[in-house]
C-alpha cells in the first residue's frame, strides 16, 4: 500500500468516527426529541390533519406562472425520493446484520412517524419568512433564521451546510449509487473506465437542467417522481404478494429485531437503530432543513397548507418507498450479508424473484430516482446561494461546480461518499433542529389560525396583521384578497 492508498484509509476513518460520533451522541436525541414534542404540540397534526393535507394537495394553482402545492410536494419529494430509498434501505439492513438487521426497517418507520411533526413545522415556517424574487418565491431555514431571528449570520451558516451537503455531498453519493448499479453487469467496475462514462452522461443531463430554471426543474420532476415511483412500488407488490406465506415471519422478525435488546445497543453505532436512524435521515430528510427550500416556493392562500403537503412527503418516501425496498430485499429468499452491499442486495434480490429483467429494472429506476434527486437537489442549493450572494458571474460559477460534483461523485469510493454525506446531513440537521425549537411557536400560531378558519367553513387565508406572525410584506391585504377573489 502506497501513500495515496494509507491517506485515503485515513480519510475514511477519520469520516465514519466523526459520523458515529455526531449520530450516537448528539443527532439520535435531537431528532427523536424534537419530533415528539412537536408531535405533541400540534396534537399529532401528521395523523389527525392527513385527510387535510390530501384535500390541500389536489387545490389548483391561483396563477398559471406560480409553483403549485402539488409541484412544490415533487420537488423536494425528488430530492427525498432518490438512490437513498433503494442502496440507503439496503445499506441499513446489510450494515447491521450482525445484530438485527430487520430491526433497521422499524426504526426507519418509527423516525418517519415522528419526524413528520418536524416537516410540518419547517415548511410551514418557510411559508411565513418567504421572499420573492422576480415572479418566483425563495425561502427555506436560511431565510427564516435571518427574518424571525434577526441573524444573517447564522443564516449564512445553514446556507453554507446546505449547500456543502447537497451540492457536494448528497449530489456526489447519487451519482456513485447509480454508477453502482452497472456492477451487476460490468464485474470490475470500479477499475473500469465505466465510473468515467456515467459520471460523464449524469453531470451532462443535470447540467442541460439546471441551467434551465426552477420552472423546467418543477416541470420535469413532476413528470417523473409519480410515474417511478408508482412502477416501482408495483414491482414490490408483486414479489410481496408472490411470498404472503413469508409476510407474517418477515414482520415478526422486523418487530422482534428492533426491540432485541444486543440488536439496539450491542455495538451502538452499527446497531440496527442506528442505521435505521441514519438511512431514515437520509431519505426522508424530516427536520433537516432541506424541504422547506422547496415548501417556499409554493405560491398558497396559508402557510399551514404547504407544511401539511410536506409532511406528505415524509409519508412517500418512507412508508411506501422505503417499505417497498424493504419487502422486496426481506421476502427475496437473498441471505443478509455484509458482503452484499447497497446495490449489489438489491440487484441479487429482485434476480431471485423475477429473473434477469429485475436488476435491469433496478438499474433504469435507480437512474431515474438519481436523476430526479440531483435536480430536486440543485434546486435547493441554488436558493441558498442566491442568499449568501446574488450574483449572476457567481451563480454560473456555482453550477459548474456542482455539474462537476456529479462527474466527480461517480468516481468515488463506497465509505467515502456515504460518511461524508452523513457528516455533513448531521451537521445541516442540527442547526436546522435548534431553529426550530426556537421558533416552532410561530409555526404553532399559523396552525391555530388554519384550524379557526376551517372550522368556519373557510378556506383559509392567512394576513399576518391579523395573526401577527409572518413576513407582513408577503402575506399583505393583497394577496390575501387575491385568494378571495
Amino acid at each position: 500500500m502506497n501513500w495515496f492508498d494509507n491517506f485515503l484509509a485515513g480519510i475514511n476513518s477519520f469520516l465514519g468516527n466523526a459520523s458515529d460520533f455526531l449520530y450516537t451522541y448528539i443527532l439520535i436525541i435531537m431528532l427523536v426529541f424534537v419530533g415528539l414534542y412537536y408531535s405533541f404540540r400540534t396534537k399529532f397534526v401528521q395523523f389527525r390533519m392527513f385527510p387535510e393535507a390530501i384535500r390541500v394537495l389536489s387545490e389548483k394553482k391561483k396563477d398559471g406562472k406560480d409553483i403549485s402545492s402539488f409541484q412544490a410536494l415533487m420537488i423536494s419529494t425528488a430530492s427525498r425520493v432518490g438512490t437513498g430509498n433503494i442502496a440507503g434501505v439496503a445499506t441499513a439492513v446489510a450494515a447491521s446484520t450482525a445484530i438485527g438487521g430487520y430491526g433497521a426497517i422499524f426504526w426507519m418507520w418509527l423516525l418517519a412517524l415522528i419526524g413528520a411533526a418536524s416537516a410540518f413545522i419547517e415548511s410551514t415556517l418557510a411559508q411565513l419568512y418567504k421572499e420573492k424574487k422576480g415572479s418566483d418565491y425563495i425561502g427555506g431555514p436560511a431565510y427564516y433564521i435571518q427574518k424571525a431571528l434577526g441573524s444573517r449570520k447564522w443564516g449564512i451558516v445553514f446556507a453554507v451546510l446546505l449547500i456543502a451537503c447537497f451540492a457536494y455531498g448528497f449530489n456526489a453519493l447519487q451519482a456513485f449509487n447509480a454508477g453502482s448499479s452497472l456492477k451487476y453487469y460490468i464485474p470490475d467496475y470500479d477499475t473500469s473506465f465505466w465510473p468515467w462514462v456515467v459520471g460523464g452522461i449524469l453531470a451532462l443531463l443535470t447540467g442541460l437542467v439546471i441551467f434551465g430554471g426552477v420552472h423546467r426543474i418543477s416541470g420535469i420532476v413532476s413528470a417523473i417522481v409519480p410515474v417511478m415511483a408508482v412502477i416501482y412500488i408495483g414491482m414490490g407488490l408483486f414479489i410481496t404478494f408472490r411470498n404472503l406465506d413469508a409476510v407474517p415471519d418477515m414482520f415478526g422478525k422486523i418487530f422482534s429485531q428492533a426491540f432485541n435488546f444486543q440488536a439496539i445497543f450491542g455495538g451502538f453505532t452499527g446497531s440496527c437503530l442506528m442505521q435505521g436512524i441514519k438511512r431514515g435521515l437520509y431519505s426522508n430528510e424530516a427536520g433537516m432543513g432541506s424541504a422547506p427550500n422547496a415548501a417556499a416556493a409554493a405560491d398558497v392562500s396559508h402557510p399551514v397548507k404547504q407544511g401539511l403537503v410536506q409532511m406528505l412527503s415524509v409519508f412517500i418516501d418512507t412508508i411506501l418507498i422505503c417499505s417497498t425496498t424493504a419487502f422486496m430485499l426481506l421476502l427475496s429468499g437473498v441471505g443478509i450479508s455484509e458482503d452484499l452491499r447497497g446495490m449489489d442486495f438489491v440487484q441479487a434480490a429482485v434476480s431471485n424473484q423475477i429473473g434477469k429483467i429485475g436488476p435491469l429494472f433496478i438499474t433504469i429506476s435507480i437512474f431515474l430516482f438519481a436523476f430526479s434527486s440531483l435536480v430536486g437537489n440543485y434546486y435547493y442549493t441554488e436558493s441558498n446561494f442566491k442568499f449568501i450572494r446574488n450574483s449572476k458571474t457567481g451563480l454560473f460559477i456555482f453550477r459548474c461546480t456542482c455539474v462537476a460534483a456529479v462527474f466527480i461523485g461517480a468516481l468515488m469510493d463506497f465509505s467515502t461518499v456515504w460518511s461524508l454525506a452523513d457528516i455533513l446531513m448531521g451537521l445541516m440537521a442540527i442547526v436546522n433542529l435548534v431553529v426550530i425549537l426556537l421558533l416552532g411557536k410561530k409555526a404553532l400560531t399559523a396552525l391555530k389560525d388554519y384550524s379557526a378558519q376551517r372550522k368556519a367553513g373557510k378556506n383559509p387565508v392567512f394576513r399576518s396583521s391579523e395573526v401577527h406572525v409572518g413576513d407582513p410584506e408577503i402575506w399583505n391585504e393583497a394577496h390575501a384578497q387575491k385568494w378571495e377573489e
